[in-house]
């Protein structure tokens, strides 16, 4: 029970609840997506960012969750993180299951945890059906994630990186972009307006 409350503290003051908002490269890739030039964003973000820019839900696979839900570890009930806000603001510090009583996590990967299955199989078929992914500001050092490109690649797809620094598969890509996502996906979009 103390390890339970201690990590739920963690998690308030580490930022749990703070409302970041998305970014113009957010914006931009659901633009795109609307106008059919996306058919999938697959994302190792946790902040829910590309939901809030309004990509559609069903087209956004999270390969290590989203923290604006909670799931029973018990059950595998699935609460929304305001339900957790309830909670703590009426003084409860451990939040618990109204099923089963069991114990509630964030709905994310912890370090040495597996990927979710379902999301991790999506994104791997998506990716190997594609025939053009684009690698946003990402470093591309996260595996099994990191592997989104390569497989992209062996399928024949075109491949471009857009990152500030380097990646292990800048070698493998057809364009490299060293510069901020934003700005980029910006010029993207207006010369894709253009063709």
């Amino acid at each position: 029970m103390k390890r339970q409350k201690k990590q739920w503290k963690i998690l308030v003051k580490g930022g749990l609840f703070s409302s970041v908002r998305p970014n113009q490269a957010h914006y931009i890739i659901a633009e795109l997506e609307k106008i059919g030039k996306f058919d999938c964003v697959i994302t190792q973000n946790i902040d829910n960012l590309h939901r809030k820019a309004e990509n559609s839900p069903d087209k956004v696979f999270e390969l290590h969750g989203n923290m604006r839900l909670v799931r029973c570890l018990s059950c595998g009930e699935q609460y929304n993180m305001e339900y957790i806000k309830e909670k703590l603001k009426k003084g409860i510090e451990i939040p618990d299951c109204e099923k089963c009583h069991g114990i509630l996590k964030p709905d994310i990967v912890f370090f040495g945890e597996a990927l979710p299955s379902r999301v991790k199989d999506a994104a791997i078929k998506h990716s190997r059906n594609c025939n053009f992914l684009i690698a946003i500001d990402s470093s591309l050092v996260v595996y099994p994630a990191a592997f989104i490109p390569v497989y992209a690649k062996e399928a024949g797809a075109k491949l471009v990186i857009i990152n500030i620094g380097k990646t292990p598969c800048d070698e493998l890509a057809d364009i490299v972009i060293n510069n901020k996502a934003g700005e980029t996906m910006a010029r993207i979009v207006k010369t894709s307006k253009t063709i």
